[in-house]
C-alpha cells in the first residue's frame, strides 16, 4: 500500500506543478504539507486524509489546495530539510512558477517539533509565502504576541509527546526482551535464521496478519560459530581464527547475506567480525536488547552501551550455540596476554598498515 500511496503523492505533486498562475482576483493557492508515520501499521492514506480534511476546512472560502507534499515514515524530529517531501517543498520556494502561493498544514504536531516552525518562518517570509494552521485559524504571524506564545506552547507540547512516546516504547521493548524474550527485529546474528513464532499477541496486529518471529540455529552457519568459540577456548587468537576461516573458505556474514550487508565487501573474514561474534551474548540463547546506542557514533558506525544498561532475557529464547560458562570464559581470554617480562607489547604501526592487494588492515604480531 505504501508504494501505491507514494505513487499517488508523486502524481499529485507533479500534476500540481502545471497549475496556472494565480490571478490578482483569483483564490489563494495552497500547497498542503502532511506527514504520516508507518509505526504500528498506521494507514498513511487515512492519516493523510484527516490532515487534508482539516486543512480543507481551514482554507474553504479563502483559497484552494492545488499541491500536496506528504512525507511517509519520517520522524517529526527531522528538520524539514532532511525529509524528502518537505525538502522538495522548500526547494520550490525559489521557483516563481511553482504554482502555489501559501502553505497549509492539517495539524502542527504532524508537521513540526520543538522550534522548527520558529526557524522556518523567516525563510517563508523572505519569499512572501504564508503558512496556515488550524491552531491559528489562518496564517501564522510571528509579529502577533499570541501567535508567538502559541508556537512556543505547541513546540514544547510536540517535543514532550516525542519524549513520552520514546520512553513508553523503550520501556515496553525492555520488558519484551527481558521478561518475554521476544525478538524485537533487526538482522539475525550470523549463525541464526528467523522462523515463524505464531500470531502476534496483540489482537489488532494479529487481525492485520502480523506474526511474531524468533531465532533458530542456521544449519549452514551455526557450526562455524560453535567452531569459533571452541578455537577461542583452545587459546587461538582472534586474528588466527579469522585467518583459518579464510583459509578454509568459510563464507563471512556479508557474503552469506548480501541483501542485508550491501555496504560490506563480502569477500573475507576480518578480526573485527570475529571479535564481534565472540563478544555477542545472544549466542548463549538469551535475548539481549539495548547493546548498541544508535544515537552515538564511533569508528565502527555506532556506540555501545555499558553492560548494566542491557536488557537480557531471564530465560532462553532461542537455541544456544555456546553455553553460559564457555561464553564467559571466552570473554576472559580477550584480555591481552602478558609477555615473558610482564610488559605489554606496543605496535607503533597498529591499525595504520593495509594490504596493497585487498585493502584490509594488517594484524600486529
Amino acid at each position: 500500500m505504501s508504494s501505491l500511496f507514494g505513487s499517488w503523492v508523486q502524481h499529485k505533486v507533479i500534476s500540481s506543478r502545471s497549475s496556472p498562475h494565480r490571478s490578482k482576483d483569483g483564490p489563494l493557492r495552497f500547497a498542503l504539507y502532511a506527514r504520516t508515520s508507518t509505526e504500528d501499521f498506521q494507514d498513511p492514506v487515512s492519516s493523510c486524509g484527516w490532515q487534508r480534511e482539516a486543512a480543507q476546512i481551514l482554507v474553504t472560502g479563502r483559497g484552494v489546495i492545488v499541491a500536496e507534499f506528504v512525507d511517509v515514515g519520517y520522524s517529526r524530529r527531522l528538520p524539514w530539510s532532511e525529509r524528502p517531501q518537505s525538502a522538495e517543498l522548500l526547494m520550490a520556494l525559489t521557483d516563481p512558477d511553482r504554482g502555489w502561493d501559501a502553505i497549509v498544514v492539517g495539524e502542527y504536531e504532524r508537521a513540526f517539533c520543538g522550534d522548527q516552525l520558529t526557524q522556518l518562518l523567516p525563510l517563508l517570509q523572505s519569499y512572501g509565502v504564508q503558512l496556515w494552521m488550524p491552531e491559528t485559524g489562518g496564517p501564522v504571524d510571528s509579529a502577533i504576541p499570541m501567535h508567538q506564545a502559541l508556537m512556543l506552547l505547541l513546540g514544547g507540547q510536540s517535543q514532550r509527546e516525542v519524549l513520552r512516546a520514546r520512553y513508553r516504547v523503550l520501556a515496553a521493548m525492555r520488558n519484551q526482551a527481558a521478561d518475554q524474550g521476544r525478538f524485537l527485529g533487526g538482522r539475525p546474528p550470523y549463525g541464526y535464521r528467523l522462523v515463524d513464532a505464531g500470531p502476534h499477541p496483540n489482537r489488532t496486529h494479529a487481525r492485520w496478519g502480523r506474526r511474531l518471529h524468533q531465532l533458530d540455529a542456521d544449519p549452514a552457519t551455526a557450526p562455524h560459530v560453535r567452531w569459533m568459540f571452541a578455537q577461542r577456548l583452545a587459546g587461538v587468537s582472534v586474528a588466527g581464527i579469522a585467518r583459518m576461516l579464510n583459509e578454509r573458505g568459510v563464507p563471512c556474514p556479508s557474503d552469506v547475506d548480501r541483501e542485508r550487508y550491501p555496504h560490506r565487501s563480502g569477500h573475507a573474514w576480518t578480526l573485527r567480525t570475529v571479535a564481534a561474534i565472540l563478544g555477542n551474548p545472544r549466542y548463549t540463547g538469551r535475548r539481549v536488547w539495548n547493546r548498541r546506542n544508535s544515537g552515538v557514533a564511533d569508528a565502527t558506525g555506532g556506540g555501545w552501551n555499558a553492560p548494566q544498561e542491557w536488557a537480557i532475557s531471564t530465560k532462553l529464547s532461542h537455541p544456544a550455540l555456546v553455553s553460559d560458562d564457555d561464553f564467559v570464559a571466552a570473554q576472559a581470554i580477550r584480555a591481552a596476554r602478558p609477555t615473558q617480562d610482564g610488559s605489554p607489547r606496543v605496535y607503533l604501526l597498529a591499525g595504520l598498515l593495509k594490504c596493497g592487494f585487498c585493502g584490509r588492515r594488517l594484524d600486529s604480531h
